[in-house]
């Protein structure tokens, strides 16, 4: 996975494992990366159009002049995070289109499976900045702090403790 070119040759190389087969050839292979990551970008990308949706109309509740400038300045990053989020998910939709019947297929994977990775980060930190939010908002400053270390440790237990230690589990 550590590949240091840009051409998708990190991307699922051992073609026995994850649906491919011994029979799967160096475009079968792609192909399947291709149609699998575009199904958990799918996934994603309901939840950060959700987000950034609800957090654009924040501004215009009667209660957000209350808060403190801290917290408004908070809000804005948690906005500006959440709308990079939304693009490098969305990104690779623009690859495509860009690059559409090119034969770049290869390097489609490659950089939207980066963008994949940078969304699913951005969606966790954004998420933490979220509750960071609300909970300095409906309780305290150190409360939110507590709770947003939390969520941030949610999904790094999730999304990489479980399947590394998966991955240990499994390479014997």
């Amino acid at each position: 996975m550590g590949a240091s070119r840009f051409d998708g040759d990190e991307i699922d190389d051992d073609e026995t494992i994850d649906g491919g087969g011994p029979d799967e050839g160096p475009e079968q292979r792609i192909t399947r990366n291709w149609n699998e990551l575009l199904q958990e970008l799918r996934v994603l990308q309901t939840g950060v159009q959700i987000l950034t949706g609800f957090l654009l109309t924040v501004p215009f509740s009667p209660r957000f002049p209350d808060l403190s400038e801290h917290q408004q300045s908070l809000y804005l990053v948690v906005l500006v995070g959440s709308v990079i989020t939304t693009s490098l998910i969305i990104a690779p939709v623009s690859f495509h289109r860009m690059l559409f019947r090119r034969r770049q297929r290869r390097w489609l994977v490659t950089a939207s499976h980066i963008c994949a990775r940078a969304g699913l980060v951005g969606f966790a930190i954004v998420s933490a900045l979220v509750v960071l939010l609300v909970f300095d908002v409906v309780l305290s400053l150190g409360a939110a702090i507590i709770a947003a270390i939390g969520v941030l440790v949610l999904f790094v237990s999730l999304w990489a403790g479980l399947p590394l230690a998966n991955g240990r589990n499994n390479s014997h």
